[in-house]
């Protein structure tokens, strides 16, 4: 945890950028670019949708916002132990474990305990089109997702390895992370409102079984 600090400053500008800019261009003529467009008027840059308001030009999308939690959630969890059937970073977490708990504390979000049945939610997205937040895969157990990482920007993803260390940083791009790539998912909001509303609803479920338990008590 006393590397958060440093890895936030690494990784804040990976979580922006590639939401924005074409993945080809350079950082720097992105930067300049938006720094020429606020000589003018004091409106959003490089946004094509919905906000088109001035006085909100200074103020990161709420999609952005949602996102920023997210990876930073996910990078304070750096170096936890992991754990087969994990859950939580006090006894340890596996890949899909992680991948629960960040989206469940950022976004609310009950996703399945299983980097197959994840598999199965949201849009599906070329590795191309990638965006901070977006759910990879990989095949590193000789069949198709038995692996699931969080996108953070800039070819990295955030994943709980059965070694190595504890939940860690990688790169997309290195050879066996390459080799083993997938596909990639992107959670809609209509997702995130689904599995919210299923949550509740099982858990209002249990709290009415536990209620017939003292009842019967």
């Amino acid at each position: 945890m006393k590397s958060l600090p440093i890895l936030l400053a690494l990784f804040f500008g990976a979580l922006i950028m590639p939401v924005h800019a074409e993945p080809t261009s350079e950082p720097s003529a992105a930067t300049s670019a938006s720094a020429s467009a606020e000589t003018g008027k004091p409106k959003p840059k490089l946004e094509t949708s919905k906000s088109a308001d001035g006085s909100n030009a200074a103020k990161p999308a709420a999609t952005d916002i949602k996102t920023q939690d997210l990876v930073l959630q996910a990078l304070a969890l750096m170096g936890v132990t992991y754990k087969f059937g994990g859950k939580s970073p006090e006894t340890g977490l596996d890949c899909s474990g992680l991948v629960r708990y960040v989206f469940g504390k950022s976004l609310q979000m009950a996703l399945p305990h299983n980097a197959m049945a994840i598999s199965k939610l949201g849009e599906n997205i070329d590795q191309e089109e990638l965006k901070p937040g977006d759910l990879v895969f990989f095949n590193t157990l000789k069949r198709k997702f038995s692996h699931v990482g969080i996108y953070l920007g800039d070819d990295r993803f955030i994943h709980a390895p059965s070694s190595g260390g504890g939940v860690q940083v990688v790169n997309i791009k290195e050879k066996y992370w390459r080799e083993r790539f997938n596909g990639a998912r992107r959670l809609q909001q209509a997702d995130i409102d689904k599995l919210a509303v299923d949550a509740k609803n099982n858990k209002g479920e249990k709290d009415k079984d536990v209620d017939k338990d003292r009842a019967t008590k």
